[in-house]
């Protein structure tokens, strides 16, 4: 591990870029450390740069780490396979399915109808013994594992309009498996425009002493499971209570309830911290945050106007997610609307492969409920222009120097879709702040360190600790 710490152009002509998109869409999906404490060093310079192509030079995943040829499939499974140190998979069983799925011949179906199955055989009783509360909590939280994964590729599959079906087996595993925790969470809706932020929060017992909180903010496309694997046992383990709660763009408020992300997600953030603050087993002055995948953006955005929060960890650093779209999806959008959805309806989208059809519809739909609405159906949007915007709209180049509280930036090897933009985050920051590399040395590379969320939540809760 890597680290550091201090005191707290003219694009492609239209046809080029229409050329390349079939090849280059994929890339969308496939879209450091010791404790520093706070004494002045200077940073590290990271291993890649805001400019750099999206993956390094070598094969990030060698030997057994690739379990599907197609790197998007295999970061999903490596995520899968990752949470099995947490209790959310089974090694056995995530290997066994990738096996079924080669064996199939990999696609988004083969890999639906694989993970599906899972999920169900796993929420039914074992067969030939009785299962006890641990035996049903823990398969409900594996299944809940394997219905995320189905759900990350059901718009590609022969069931697209089996989408709110799916993520409701998740989320009904999910639940089961709270129900059965010691304590199980304080479940609530807290308030938040007209749709309310269903909230788990997580107790290490029923004392009703304070204690330092965690909020645990997802991605723009992870489930609650997700949660569970980088951060509530790390939590609960070290004496913390932990948050976990669906925003807008995510779980319930994207699937069933239709409610799409927003730039302002301090407006999330604020309730919770509200929230949190009537409750008399939290320390107030020890309400931290942390954001995963593309919350790496989120979470920056809130602490730069949430001053209740007393600490923030970005897992990555992210100043713009449009950057993590290839250029030649980028190169669509135009200052007119009316431009931009004639080149998309009648030059790009005829030319789009299946796979990249499913690509776009996947990370678009948390940013528009047409995009959402016709993938389920087997369409392709026709609006880029409103979603492509409203991806723009999270940069937050021009806030981060309102942040005052302690920042700890993360960064990965092999950093497939925001690479650069950790460190760009961290020289952004004039709070005191802390810059740690996960590297393929430790087997923690790529987004998120997939194979290696225990050393993630290692690395986040001691710098947590130290922080507060």
């Amino acid at each position: 591990m890597t680290y550091g710490s201090t005191d707290r152009t003219t694009g492609p002509t239209r046809r080029t870029a229409l050329a390349g998109l079939a090849a280059g869409a994929g890339a969308v999906l496939t879209a450091g450390c010791t404790r520093s404490g706070t004494s002045p060093a200077n940073a590290p310079t990271p291993s890649r740069s805001a400019s750099a192509p999206a993956v390094q030079p070598g094969n990030p995943t060698p030997g057994v780490m690739t379990l599907f040829k197609d790197p998007a499939f295999n970061f999903n499974g490596l995520l899968a396979l990752g949470g099995s140190g947490a209790g959310a998979a089974e090694v056995g069983e995530v290997l066994t399915a990738v096996n079924a799925i080669n064996k199939a011949g990999l696609s988004p179906q083969s890999y639906v109808e694989t993970f599906r199955k899972l999920g169900d055989q796993l929420m039914e009783a074992p067969q030939d013994s009785k299962a006890d509360d641990q035996t049903t909590r823990f398969r409900a939280l594996r299944a809940a594992q394997y219905y995320a994964q189905a759900l990350f590729f059901v718009l590609g599959s022969d069931d697209p309009g089996g989408e709110e079906q799916l993520y409701k087996a998740g989320r009904g595993a999910w639940d089961t498996f709270c129900r059965l925790c010691d304590p199980p969470p304080v479940t609530a809706n807290v308030p938040y425009g007209n749709s309310p932020l269903p909230v788990w929060f997580f107790r290490p017992d029923e004392d009703t002493a304070r204690r330092p909180t965690v909020i645990l903010t997802n991605g723009s496309d992870g489930q609650n499971v997700d949660m569970w694997t980088y951060g509530v046992p790390a939590a609960l383990r070290r004496g913390w209570n932990a948050l976990v709660y669906d925003g807008p763009g995510q779980g319930q408020l994207l699937f069933v309830d239709q409610v799409t992300f927003t730039p302002t997600w301090e407006k999330v953030v604020s309730p919770l911290v509200d929230w949190l603050s009537e409750r008399p087993d939290v320390d107030t002055g020890k309400i931290a945050i942390t954001g995963l995948s593309m919350a790496g953006d989120l979470v920056p955005r809130a602490a730069a106007f949430e001053n209740r929060l007393a600490a923030a960890v970005a897992m990555p650093g992210c100043l713009s997610p449009w950057l993590a779209f290839p250029p030649e999806v980028r190169e669509i959008l135009q200052p007119s609307k009316e431009e931009t959805n004639d080149i998309w309806n009648k030059e790009v989208v005829p030319q789009l492969s299946p796979s990249a059809a499913a690509t776009m519809k996947k990370r678009f739909e948390p940013f528009s409920i047409p995009a959402m609405l016709a993938a389920r159906q087997g369409k392709m949007f026709t609006d880029f222009y409103s979603p492509a915007n409203a991806v723009k709209a999270l940069d937050i180049s021009g806030v981060v120097s309102r942040i005052k509280m302690p920042v700890l930036v993360l960064d990965y090897d092999y950093e497939q879709f925001y690479p650069g933009q950790p460190r760009e985050l961290f020289d952004k920051l004039t709070s005191p702040k802390d810059y740690v590399k996960l590297t393929t040395a430790e087997g923690a590379q790529l987004h998120c360190s997939p194979m290696a969320p225990q050393l993630h939540c290692e690395v986040v809760f001691d710098w947590l600790q130290e922080t507060l």
